[in-house]
């Protein structure tokens, strides 16, 4: 925790003369920047793997059919059927999967007040007048919704919602564009309808991470978040 403490650091102080009071909030962009980068092949196989799996629908549509009454034989079969194309179910989790341990790692970070024993110097850092280290109930219990801490939450939140509803968007019109396979006799999917349903909302989600982890951890999520649904439309377009 240290070592990475002391990594953030040293990045802030080499983005001070350009971001001044916000170097370390811009320290926290640019090293999820970095993280993006580094898992942008996994995000690339993921499409890949996506459209693979979008491709086999109807073979799988197939096998529910010819199994109906045998899920351990439909599972096997399906399980065989990807081995088969070579098509990871597990590709898509990727990404996030390696991002994590760099989340929780700026959340641990900001939320301890010692490091190495010694005072953690970063909680002293801010974003304009929000605390890196603060969370948004502390910016409403100092100033409220409109004070200076809350404000930067306002913008963060309608940043946050400005992103999920693009990806709320695109969601929808890749799931007009590749409705769910029938099964047989027009019947959907079991549990695909309501699956499509909340599906959509997801991206949502980023609101109330924003809203309960500290400010630093917030960058890294939005950022991230923005960072994905870039990504996300030029690889499935």
């Amino acid at each position: 925790m240290s070592v990475f403490a002391d990594l953030v650091q040293h990045l802030a102080d080499l983005l001070h003369p350009l971001f001044g009071a916000t170097a370390a909030a811009a320290a926290i962009v640019l090293f999820t920047a970095f993280v993006r980068l580094l898992v942008h092949p996994l995000s690339r196989a993921a499409a890949r793997g996506q459209k693979a799996r979008t491709k086999l629908q109807p073979k799988i549509a197939e096998l529910r059919k010819k199994h109906k009454d045998q899920p351990d034989k439909l599972q096997k079969a399906v399980l065989a059927l990807h081995a088969e194309e070579k098509v990871s179910p597990l590709t898509g989790c990727l990404p996030v999967m390696f991002q994590m341990p760099a989340f929780f790692l700026l959340y641990h970070l900001f939320s301890n007040t010692t490091i190495g024993g010694k005072a953690n110097a970063l909680l002293g850092h801010d974003l304009f007048a929000a605390p890196l280290g603060g969370r948004w109930a502390d910016a409403l219990g100092h100033g409220g919704a409109f004070g200076g801490a809350g404000l930067v939450y306002v913008c963060l939140f309608a940043f946050v919602a400005v992103v999920a509803t693009f990806n709320y968007r695109r969601t929808k019109r890749m799931m007009a564009a590749n409705p769910v396979v029938p099964v047989t006799d027009g019947q959907p999917v079991p549990g695909a309808g309501a699956m499509s349903k909340v599906m959509p909302y997801m991206s949502f989600f980023t609101l109330f991470t924003v809203a309960v982890v500290p400010l630093a951890a917030a960058l890294y999520v939005v950022t991230s978040s923005t960072w994905a649904a870039v990504e996300r439309a030029v690889l499935y377009r």
